[in-house]
């Protein structure tokens, strides 16, 4: 009876060689670009929510000015202030609140793009290991086989990524400041309206 390896070589299929080992890096390639724009397309949206969060802060404080600048008569000049200082706390606690949150999420997408990098790189090398000590070719036959579906996906990946980053722009907009951006502290925030 013969082994699988000598029923393969006799059908005449292609031995392991530099070209099948290639179609096998190109399909890991293309595998670890997909991975790369999904992982992008969630940084986008994460980009988006922080930038949404900061255009609702901005709208939140330039209707409580406008509230307080209507009621400003029938209110004391301690009422007005602990108003103020009350407006300028919840401001700096939830945008502190968007940027922990936003950050975290980052960070978390961060480590599952390389995780996941690593995994196909891994499997990659493991193929490439297998069919060299085996000279069973059926994962370079499969990476040939799936390598134009993958191309394609990655394409629209790609694509979905871009569309992700215009929306991220869109909702930011030009007068929205990034969280990137230094934020005063609370304290500093209200020792500056004492003053003014």
């Amino acid at each position: 009876m013969q082994s699988l390896v000598e029923t393969l070589k006799m059908e005449h299929l292609p031995t392991h060689s530099k070209e099948t080992s290639m179609t096998a890096k190109n399909l890991s390639t293309v595998a670890t670009d997909l991975i790369e724009a999904y992982g992008n397309t969630a940084k986008n949206m994460i980009d988006a929510y922080r930038a949404g969060g900061e255009r609702v802060v901005s709208l939140l404080e330039q209707r409580w000015n406008k509230a307080l600048r209507e009621s400003r008569s029938e209110l004391t000049a301690e009422t007005a202030k602990n108003a103020r200082a009350a407006q300028l706390a919840f401001s700096v606690y939830y945008t502190k609140g968007l940027s922990l949150t936003s950050s975290g999420a980052q960070q978390v997408v961060n480590q599952l793009v390389k995780v996941a990098e690593a995994g196909v790189e891994r499997a990659s090398a493991n193929a490439a290991l297998f069919e060299e000590k085996t000279g069973v070719n059926t994962l370079s036959t499969i990476a040939q086989v799936t390598a134009p579906g993958a191309l394609a996906l990655s394409k629209l990946a790609a694509q979905i990524e871009q569309k992700t980053a215009d929306l991220a722009g869109k909702i930011a907009g030009d007068d929205v400041t990034t969280v990137s951006a230094k934020r005063t502290s609370a304290f500093s925030q209200r020792r500056a309206a004492a003053a003014a």
